[in-house]
Parts: structure tokens; sequence; C-alpha cells
């Protein structure tokens, strides 16, 4: 019981020591993307300097415009490629369901009537009765009454039958 005891208190500790570890990893990997995010903005976004009369106002707007220009080609040009490249990998999972086959899924068993299959065919238009026996001819059986006599000895009917069996094996 003791043993139980401690097994469970390791692993809480083993689950927390992880825990903590995760979470400083978390914690490092945010401060990074920060960081990243800060040069980037560092040298790619220079503080613009706004001061200045209208003429120089104006050449900036012109600058940060033909800027959003370029930067909207770009991403125009990206999102191209990456449909293309989409594109070509549903062309290529086309290809391999097309090498690999189908499965085909294991069909079940339903029992169902003619009558109930054709309705489910053709909906409420289904009028034609499927009853196959209607249409079968009905013949009498002739019963064949044995005479009296076949019913008669029975060791009689046994040396026959063993006549039989010689006459095979002999052959």
């Amino acid at each position: 019981r003791n043993k139980t005891r401690l097994c469970v208190w390791w692993c809480f500790l083993l689950q927390s020591l992880v825990l903590q570890v995760a979470q400083t990893w978390l914690e490092k990997e945010k401060k990074e993307r920060a960081e990243a995010k800060e040069a980037y903005m560092a040298e790619n976004c220079p503080p613009s300097d706004t001061s200045g009369d209208q003429a120089t106002l104006m050449e900036l707007c012109k600058k940060i415009h033909a800027a959003i220009d370029k930067i909207d080609e770009e991403r125009y040009d990206i999102e191209a490629k990456v449909q293309k490249a989409d594109k070509e990998i549903e062309e290529l999972k086309i290809k391999v369901v097309d090498l690999v086959g189908v499965k085909k899924p294991a069909l079940k068993k339903v029992r169902m009537s003619a009558d109930a299959m054709l309705k489910a065919l053709l909906g409420s238009k289904h009028t034609v009765n499927m009853d196959l026996r209607a249409n079968l001819k009905q013949v009498k059986k002739e019963v064949k009454e044995e005479p009296a006599e076949a019913v008669g000895d029975w060791r009689k009917n046994i040396e026959d039958k063993a006549d039989r069996k010689k006459m095979f094996e002999s052959s």
C-alpha cells in the first residue's frame, strides 16, 4: 500500500516538473517571437519623419504607397504559388487513390422483398405487385398407392438389397 502511494507521489512530482519545464519553454518562445518581431520591424519599417512641409509629407505618402503596392504584388505571387501547389497536391492524391485502388466497404446483408425494393427505387410511383406465386400454375399431385404386398416381409427386402450390393462389389 505504501509502495502504491509512493509511486503515485513520484508520478505527481514528475508531472509537475514536466509542466514547469514546458511552461518555461513557452515563455522563452514568446520572448523570442517578440524579439524577432521587433528586429524585423526595425529592419524593414524604419520610423518615419512626419515633421516638415506638405511637399515632404506627400513624397512620404507616395513612398509608402509604392511599398504597399510592391508588398501586395509579392502577396499575390505567393498566393498564386500556394494555390498551384495545392492543386498539384490534390492531383497527386487522386493519382495515389487510382494506383492503390478504392477499397470497397463491406456490404451488409439486407432482407427486402421485391415489392419493398421497387418501392424504395421508384418511390410512390410503385403500383405493380410482385407476387410471383400468383402467376404459377397449380399442379395436382398424383398420390401413388403402394400395394399391400410391398409392406410384407422385411427380410425379403433386405435380401434384395444384399443382392444389389454383391452386384456392385463384383463389378
